[in-house]
């Protein structure tokens, strides 16, 4: 089951998903990874139309165009969250990152067009 929290002025969002099983994925040209198992949560950004950027992210059954499509369907999606644009998709990711304690296992997963070292982290649970 899934909750979405829209803000009003969003821009940003963030999606949790949790992993149960150990995968090893393909990630488009990024390259093959272990996933190991535990809690994932994926930061982006859209300027227009978020809430069908979301439900496309949500979606399984798709043509893979992000880096998030290629993991998506061994993920369990527990929560979506939006938020307003001002720190930015970057900024957002290390607030998280912070937050939750989390650690950066795929370098490049959903930051091939920014400096970030990974737009993904995990949470071990």
């Amino acid at each position: 089951m899934r909750t979405v929290h829209y803000h009003p002025d969003a821009s940003l969002y963030a999606i949790k998903g949790v992993l149960t099983d150990q995968q090893n994925l393909t990630i488009g040209k990024l390259g093959s990874f272990r996933f190991p198992p535990g809690l994932y949560v994926y930061v982006g950004s859209a300027k227009r139309n978020i809430r069908s950027r979301i439900e496309r992210h949500l979606k399984v059954d798709k043509k893979c165009h992000w880096h998030f499509d290629y993991l998506r369907p061994y993920l369990e999606i527990t929560e979506v969250h939006t938020f307003p644009g001002q720190e930015g998709e970057c900024g957002l990711f290390q607030r998280l990152l912070g937050e939750q304690q989390g650690k950066i296992v795929i370098p490049g997963f959903g930051s091939s067009d920014c400096t970030c070292k990974a737009h993904l982290f995990f949470v071990p649970l």
